[in-house]
């Protein structure tokens, strides 16, 4: 046993004969025991995804029919006069490619001018569209009208048209999507029909085919066919006509399936022919459809794997005598790879892998060998460039948190000129009309000049106010104290704080107009903080004031299952996209030559963080801000 295992010509003659036997005969048997079950199981797939396109395409025209003629009962309602309908039922074709025609029939002596019937329809005729008041006759007991009557709501039924003394009618089968339409009295004044050809219903379904002789076929809830290669079957017969009940079950079986809406698959003989039928119910409507495909078309290839076997057998012999050429070779290949391996190390390449092997002859030990040697040299090399890798992120480190230092003095000073200039300039105000008032005792100025100083002196020290509790809440301390406070919550009415954060904006902007709803009762009320819930609410309402259009601002309230939303929403120039992530960046402005310290929205969110809630700027919202407060019901 030991010699075989080291005998490279003994090993070489039992690996061609493992290999070549093994293969030839897997590859017979495989070809003969799996094919036919594998080209079925294809064609049934193949089947049943055509039927799903063709379901697909006939489902979109249905809905497109559904949704065209829902959205226009109402104009009947609305429009109730014989002109209109006229219109509409000329409008509803031409706006609607998959509508091949339109009636609106009223109810008896709806419109007495034109005695007790009323109807009108709209054709399409190839490129046109001719719309007619119907000549009377007793439209009443068509299938059209009566069944959504009786069932009280829309539904699909086909029928078949005879073009008999009507002045215009679209003959042949039609399916027709039939709506009951109802006054404010909730009584029954017309019936709404939208009209689909069989024939375009046949062309729409029958676009794509799996093989040259498959073909569809539709059958209502009575099992008679609509949809059928055999035009004489059309509504004449039904799926069971001419099945013997003991040598056709399959038939019936069949026909039994799809009267009942089921969906599946099965082997039936149809015109002494065996076929794969795939068939599904259509989504609304008692219709099922299905495609039949042949055995004959389906087995076309299987039957043609006669021709295969002979050139197999040949096919078959060549390749053993491959196998045994490419034996010898494989067994020579580990010595050309070492030395291929080998060759590139001493050019200084050290990324070559070299496999352990399991062999335990000569060659198989030289491979391991150079593999251990591989092995160590990399390990030394390794550590070198680890020790290395971690100089230079060390390095890299030390650079960072250098930037990181130089842009935390850059932002300071930035920040420091920033609040310098914008506390200055009030003050500057306030300091001017007082040395006015101190230097004239207020004599010689006029009462509106008096009102003008007081009032601008009020709004300056408004904002020094503001800009220095911002400070204050921006501070370690004031977040600190923040942090505290939220912890004392009280019962607190959501109108009310909306409308006193309203009145402290008007305080800023006299003149301004905000449009406050809510859907809330005065006497709803959250558990939470007032005073920075106000705040908050305070932030959003002066941000909005002072970059919209200041004409166009609404303040809501709505509530979801958790939440009670406070919504600021106004018009304006709004925020860009870039932007909208840094807008709740502290010490963070849009706009460097704007008013501001860069900390009312970080503020007015760190308070709703705090409250449990959340401040949002809505994405969707693109004629200006929409800002959403959110605060947890309990």
């Amino acid at each position: 046993m030991m010699n075989i295992r080291k005998s490279f010509s003994t090993k070489l003659a039992l690996g061609i004969l493992l290999l070549a036997v093994p293969i030839f005969v897997f590859s017979l048997g495989v070809l003969y025991t799996r094919s036919r079950l594998i080209v079925k199981r294809e064609a049934v797939n193949r089947a049943n995804s055509m039927l799903s396109n063709a379901m697909q395409r006939l489902c979109r025209n249905l809905s497109t029919i559904e949704t065209a003629t829902n959205t226009n009962c109402w104009l009947v309602t609305q429009n109730l006069d014989p002109d209109s309908l006229l219109a509409l039922s000329n409008r509803i074709v031409h706006n609607n490619p998959h509508i091949d025609g339109c009636s609106i029939s009223a109810e008896p002596n709806v419109f007495p001018k034109y005695g007790k019937y009323f109807s009108v329809y709209s054709v399409r005729e190839g490129g046109s569209i001719t719309s007619v008041v119907e000549e009377q006759y007793e439209y009443f007991e068509k299938v059209w009208y009566r069944t959504p009557c009786e069932l009280g709501k829309a539904c699909w039924v086909d029928f078949y048209d005879e073009a008999d003394s009507l002045e215009l009618t679209l003959p042949g089968l039609i399916a027709s999507y039939s709506k009951p339409i109802y006054d404010k009295d909730d009584r029954l004044i017309a019936i709404i029909s939208t009209d689909l050809s069989l024939q375009h219903l046949n062309k729409i379904v029958s676009e794509e085919k799996p093989y040259s002789h498959s073909y569809y076929m539709m059958v209502d809830q009575n099992g008679k066919f609509f949809i059928h290669p055999d035009s004489t079957r059309v509504f004449t017969q039904t799926i069971f006509s001419g099945a013997d009940p003991d040598n056709q079950t399959d038939i019936i079986a069949l026909g039994h399936e799809m009267t009942t809406g089921v969906t599946g698959r099965m082997n039936v003989t149809i015109d002494g022919e065996p076929c794969v039928v795939c068939y599904q119910p259509v989504p609304n409507t008692s219709w099922s459809l299905a495609i039949v495909c042949p055995d004959s078309d389906i087995l076309e290839g299987y039957h043609r794997l006669t021709y295969i076997i002979i050139p197999l057998l040949i096919i078959g012999l060549i390749a053993i005598l491959i196998i045994c050429r490419r034996s010898v070779a494989h067994a020579i290949h580990p010595l050309n790879q070492l030395l291929t391996k080998t060759q590139s190390i001493a050019e200084g390449n050290m990324e070559v892998y070299i496999p352990k092997s399991k062999r335990e002859d000569a060659v198989g030990q030289l491979q391991n060998s150079f593999a251990t040697m591989l092995q160590s040299l990399n390990f030394h090399i390794g550590s070198v460039r680890y020790t290395t890798e971690q100089a230079k992120r060390r390095n890299e480190d030390l650079a960072k948190a250098t930037y990181l230092v130089q842009e935390a003095d850059k932002q300071k000073t930035t920040f420091i000129q920033n609040v310098t200039h914008q506390i200055r300039t009030p003050l500057n105000i306030i300091m001017g009309f007082a040395q006015i008032l101190a230097e004239t005792n207020g004599e010689g100025l006029a009462e509106e000049e008096k009102k003008s100083i007081a009032d601008t002196l009020d709004h300056n020290s408004k904002l020094l106010s503001r800009m220095v509790l911002m400070l204050y809440d921006s501070s370690e301390t004031g977040l600190t104290e923040e942090l505290m406070e939220t912890n004392h919550h009280d019962m607190v009415s959501c109108n009310d704080v909306a409308k006193e954060a309203i009145g402290y904006t008007k305080m800023h902007y006299p003149n301004l107009h905000i449009n406050f709803q809510s859907e809330v009762n005065d006497d709803f009320c959250v558990w939470t903080n007032r005073l920075y819930l106000m705040r908050s609410l305070r932030e959003v309402l002066y941000n909005s004031s002072k970059y919209s259009d200041g004409q166009h601002i609404s303040f809501r309230i709505n509530t979801t299952e958790t939440t009670v939303q406070f919504i600021v929403e106004d018009t304006g120039k709004g925020i860009a996209e870039a932007d909208r992530e840094r807008i709740f960046k502290f010490f963070t402005k849009v706009d460097d030559l704007s008013e501001g310290l860069g900390l009312g929205l970080p503020l007015a969110k760190r308070h709703a963080h705090n409250l449990g809630g959340d401040l949002i700027l809505d994405e969707n919202y693109h004629d200006g801000c929409r800002f959403i407060v959110e605060i947890p019901l309990s």
